[in-house]
C-alpha cells in the first residue's frame, strides 16, 4: 500500500558561517504566521537507492529508506514543477514495495536499485501557526551528515514545507525574511542532489544533438528525446491513474511514430519501423483506457444536456454500470503493458537508436532546406485525404476517409511543431490551423464511436426490458452532431489552406 502527498516547500542555506551562528531568525508576524511553536529534535537515517549510472537523479527523482521520525518507510518523491513534488510513501520493509518499484520502471527497468547515499540528519522541528493556531508550515533545520563510499560531507539546510491548501506566497514572505537574515534558497534541488556534488559523484550529463548545430539531424533527434523523455515521464503518472495522463502518453508515441515517417531523409526507416511498429503497440493498449474515458464523458454530457421528458428509464444508471464494466478491464490492460517485457524492450530500442542514431545524408544538411519540404509534404498529404473525404457520399465511407483525414491531420500538425524552433511563425500558425481541422475531424470521430456505443447500450436497455427511446434520441443527435461538422469541414479547411502562410515555409 502506497500513499501520496503533494509537497510544497523551499530549501535554504546559509550564505556565511556568521548566519549560520546566528541561526533562523523568528518568524513571527512574518505574513500570516501568529506564532512558532518548537516541537523538538529528531534523528533521521536515510538511504538512497539509484542505479549505478544514477538514472533516478538524473531525471530529479529520489527513492529512499529513512528510519526516524513519524514517517518511517519508504518515500519516493517525483518532481512536478519547481519547489513542488509529489512523494509517494510505503511502510518500512527490508526491500523495495511493489507499488513503488512499478513507478521507476520506465527508468529502471531490468538495471540494479543499489545503496548510492546515506544521510544522517539531526532535524529541529519547528511549526508555524496562524492566529487560531492552525498549522501553516513546518519549519526544518538539518544538521546533515554524508557518507557515500569513502567520501564524505556535511551542512546545515533549513526548510519549509507548507501544510495543506495553505497559500504559497507564505514561502515568497518568508524568503524575504531569511534573505535578511543571511540565507538564501538552496542551489540544489534536495539533499541527495546536494549530497552528490558534495562527494563529486553527479548524474553523468546528458547525451548531446547528435549532429552539427543547425542540421536536420540535431533538431530532429532534439524533438525525439524530449517525445522519449515525456514518455517515461507519463509512466508513473499513469500508474497513478493522474488525470490526463495516459492522453500525454499516447501523445508521445504517435509524435514520435509521426516524427519517424515525416523525417524519413533524415533517419533510417529500416531502423525506425519496427520501433514504430511496437509504438503503435503500445498508443493502442493505452487507448482503449483513454477512448473509453472520453466516450463516456461524451455520452454523459449529453444526457445531462437532455431535457427531463427525453430521459426515460435508469439512462444514468446503466451507463455507469457500463462504463465501469468497461474501464475495470481497459485499465488492468493498460496497465499490464506497462507491466510487459516488450514495454521495456522498447523504451531500450527508442534508447540505443538516439544514442547511435541511423543518420541518412539528409540529417547533415541545413534543417531550414529539410524540415520545410517535409512538412509541406504531410501538409500535401492531409489535403488529399480531405479532398477525397469530401468527394464521398455520406455514409460509412466517408466517416472511414474522414477518420484517415484525422490521423492525416495529426501527422501533419506534428511535424510542423517539430518544426517550429526552425521555421518559427510560419510553422506554429500552419500548426494551429491544421489543429482546427483536426478538432473537428476528431470530433466527427467521437461521434461514429458514440453512436456505435449508444446502438449497444439500447440494445442492453431493450433486452433488460427497459425503454430504448432516450438511447435512440441521442443517436439521433450524433448523426445531426457529425453531419454539421461535415458541412464545417469545408470553410475549417480553407482557412488551412493559407498560400501565404504555406509560401513562407517554402512553397
Amino acid at each position: 500500500m502506497a500513499d501520496t502527498k503533494r509537497e510544497i516547500e523551499r530549501k535554504f542555506e546559509f550564505t556565511t558561517s556568521k548566519a549560520a551562528r546566528r541561526g533562523v531568525p523568528d518568524l513571527t508576524g512574518t505574513a500570516a504566521i501568529a506564532a512558532v511553536a518548537d516541537q523538538g529534535t529528531i534523528d533521521l537515517d536515510a538511504v538512497y537507492y539509484d542505479t549505478p549510472d544514477q538514472r533516478l537523479a538524473a531525471d530529479g527523482l529520489t527513492l529512499r529508506r529513512r528510519t526516524g521520525g513519524a514517517d518511517a518507510g519508504w518515500h519516493l518523491k517525483l518532481p512536478v514543477s519547481p519547489g513542488v513534488r509529489d512523494e509517494v510513501t510505503a511502510p518500512l520493509s527490508d526491500t523495495l514495495p511493489r507499488a513503488l518499484a512499478a513507478l521507476v520502471r520506465s527508468r529502471v527497468r531490468d538495471g540494479a536499485l543499489e545503496p548510492q547515499v546515506r544521510l544522517l540528519s539531526s532535524r529541529r522541528v519547528t511549526h508555524l501557526l496562524d492566529a487560531e493556531g492552525a498549522l501553516l508550515a513546518e519549519l526544518s533545520t538539518d544538521a546533515v551528515r554524508v557518507e557515500r563510499d569513502q567520501a564524505a560531507a556535511a551542512w546545515t539546510e533549513v526548510e519549509v514545507e507548507l501544510a495543506d491548501g495553505v497559500d504559497p506566497a507564505l514561502l515568497d514572505a518568508v524568503e524575504k525574511k531569511f534573505r535578511k537574515a543571511g540565507l538564501k534558497v538552496s542551489d540544489a534541488p534536495s539533499k541527495l542532489a546536494r549530497a552528490l556534488t558534495e562527494t563529486g559523484t553527479e548524474p553523468p550529463p546528458r547525451p548531446g544533438p547528435g549532429g552539427a548545430e543547425g542540421t536536420a539531424g540535431a533538431l530532429v533527434l532534439a524533438y525525439l528525446r524530449e517525445q522519449r523523455d515525456a514518455l517515461v515521464a507519463q509512466d508513473p503518472a499513469v500508474r497513478r491513474n493522474l488525470p490526463d495522463a495516459v492522453h500525454q502518453m499516447r501523445i508521445a508515441c504517435r509524435r514520435t511514430r509521426s516524427a519517424f515517417k515525416t523525417y524519413r531523409k533524415v533517419l533510417d526507416r529500416a531502423a525506425t519501423d519496427p520501433i514504430g511498429e511496437e509504438l503503435r503497440w503500445l498508443a493502442a493498449e493505452l487507448g482503449l483506457d483513454r477512448d473509453q474515458e472520453v466516450l463516456f464523458e461524451r455520452i454523459q454530457t449529453h444526457v445531462t444536456g437532455l431535457p427531463r421528458t427525453l430521459v426515460v428509464g435508469p439512462v444514468r444508471g446503466r451507463l455507469r454500470t457500463w462504463n465501469n464494466a468497461r474501464r475495470s478491464a481497459t485499465r488492468r490492460r493498460a496497465l499490464a503493458a506497462l507491466d510487459a517485457k516488450r514495454y521495456a524492450a522498447l523504451l531500450d530500442a527508442l534508447d540505443a537508436l538516439l544514442a547511435e542514431p541511423p543518420l541518412l545524408p539528409g540529417a547533415a544538411k541545413p534543417a531550414v532546406r529539410v524540415l520545410p519540404k517535409a512538412v509541406l509534404k504531410d501538409y500535401e498529404r492531409l489535403a488529399t485525404r480531405v479532398a477525397g473525404a469530401l468527394d464521398l457520399d455520406p455514409g460509412e465511407g466517408r466517416d472511414l476517409a474522414l477518420h484517415g483525414a484525422r490521423k492525416a491531420a495529426k501527422r501533419a500538425r506534428y511535424a510542423a511543431e517539430a518544426a517550429t524552433p526552425v521555421l518559427g511563425d510560419a510553422a506554429k500558425q500552419l500548426a494551429k490551423a491544421i489543429k482546427s481541422v483536426q478538432s473537428l475531424l476528431g470530433d466527427h470521430q467521437d461521434s461514429v464511436v458514440a453512436r456505435e456505443a449508444l446502438r449497444g447500450l439500447g440494445a442492453q436497455a431493450a433486452g433488460a426490458g427497459e425503454s430504448a427511446f432516450t438511447w435512440g434520441v441521442l443517436y439521433a443527435r450524433e448523426e445531426a452532431l457529425a453531419a454539421q461538422g461535415e458541412r464545417e469541414l469545408p470553410d475549417v479547411w480553407g482557412q488551412a489552406c493559407d498560400p501565404a502562410l504555406r509560401a513562407e515555409l517554402g512553397a
